[in-house]
């Protein structure tokens, strides 16, 4: 897309100030994101989106999510008393039609109504959607994960939990059953019966690993139906460069908001201790040198348990150690089901990649279980 037909984006916004320039901005790896720079020095720059419709297929549920989530987040800074509320909650512009996305067609025009429902289906999919937020200066992200970091994050993704708890205005799922065990080992179970690759043979030990723990692996969702275990507002991403810092290290605002929907306080705890505890990258395949960094683990949950003290439940909090044991399992289970049905799904780089990210999550998952023990001791 040329830098023309971006600016002429940006205009489709009430963005205060002329356009100066539009860069690529940072490495995203599902949206397409660039930094517009306005004219006047007293007006704001802009961070414009296309988001990846691809994936979140429902961009009017994917923006009504955020709209509702930030408009809280500012009423409380706001109530506070807090002066630099734009520098501690992300800010969507909204459209002359009053949404906070554009619908650009593929033809660069205007998105009509009768355009989107003709043909609906294959229209939305080749149009291109895009939103635009105020950019938020003198900032910083960090991407090291260390103890300090590990409890910031644990502590910032543990008060943005606390501070949605009391959001009226109701959610949905931008991504369906994204962490929902027992839908994964369903499909992992079809993709057995399926074999479309003919890999079925290779795979006997990690199955027989999978199905050992599959039971106990979907007690959340048993808990759930239940009663006992309640979905809230969770971010669903939670990782160090998902937060802003300031110049002297303090967390200043969570972003990437793109997964914030209902679901179990697990997804936030373990899946940042899926990849962050690990001392080891995801596809590894020195599967001897994994372990699991208890020094993470343990700055993390110091942080998560300090600002969700208010609100966590008894069965929550004892099944936090759970919850760090079933987001590898989880994630081994995913790409498992990929390698059986031919790497339809994650992005390969030599055949055998998925089946080395399935035996690394594996063997990271049994390095958690024998510290559960030990995990629930500190969580009490």
């Amino acid at each position: 897309m040329t830098n023309e037909q971006l600016i002429d984006i940006v205009r489709k916004f009430r963005i205060e100030g002329s356009v100066a320039a539009v860069e690529p901005l940072g490495k995203g790896l599902i949206n397409d994101t660039f930094l517009v720079k306005t004219q006047e020095a007293d007006k704001w720059d802009y961070v414009l989106q296309r988001i990846n419709h691809h994936i979140f297929t429902d961009v009017e549920l994917l923006q009504h999510n955020i709209e509702a989530v930030t408009n809280h987040l500012r009423h409380i800074l706001q109530t506070a008393g807090i002066a630099d509320v734009n520098q501690r909650v992300l800010r969507f512009i909204p459209t002359s039609t009053g949404k906070t996305y554009y619908v650009c067609p593929p033809d660069g025009g205007t998105a009509s109504a009768k355009f989107l429902s003709e043909n609906s289906e294959k229209n939305k999919a080749d149009c291109s959607y895009w939103r635009i937020s105020i950019y938020i200066a003198d900032t910083l992200t960090i991407e090291e994960i260390t103890p300090q970091s590990s409890y910031d994050c644990g502590k910032a993704f543990g008060h943005f939990q606390e501070q949605l708890i009391d959001l009226k205005e109701p959610l949905g799922e931008t991504i369906p059953d994204f962490h929902n065990m027992e839908l994964r080992l369903s499909q992992l179970r079809q993709a057995v019966t399926n074999d479309a690759a003919g890999r079925l043979k290779e795979v006997s030990k990690e199955l027989e690993l999978i199905e050992a723990h599959a039971d106990e692996m979907c007690l959340a969702e048993r808990l759930h139906r239940q009663g006992l275990l309640p979905k809230r507002i969770c971010h669903c991403d939670t990782k160090v460069n998902n937060m802003l810092f300031d110049r002297n290290g303090n967390v200043l605002c969570i972003i990437d908001l793109d997964t914030v929907m209902p679901a179990y306080i697990f997804s936030d705890y373990g899946d940042f201790l899926r990849t962050a505890a690990n001392s080891q990258p995801e596809d590894s395949p020195d599967l001897d040198s994994i372990e699991f960094r208890w020094d993470i683990f343990e700055a993390f949950t110091h942080g998560y348990l300090e600002s969700t003290a208010s609100f966590l439940t008894p069965v929550e909090r004892k099944h936090l150690p759970f919850a760090v044991a079933l987001f590898p399992m989880m994630q081994a289970v995913r790409f498992l089901t990929d390698y059986l049905n031919g790497d339809t799904y994650y992005k390969i780089q030599y055949p055998e990649h998925n089946l080395v990210r399935t035996r690394n999550q594996l063997r990271y998952f049994q390095e958690v279980e024998a510290c559960r023990e030990r995990m629930s001791s500190l969580v009490k």
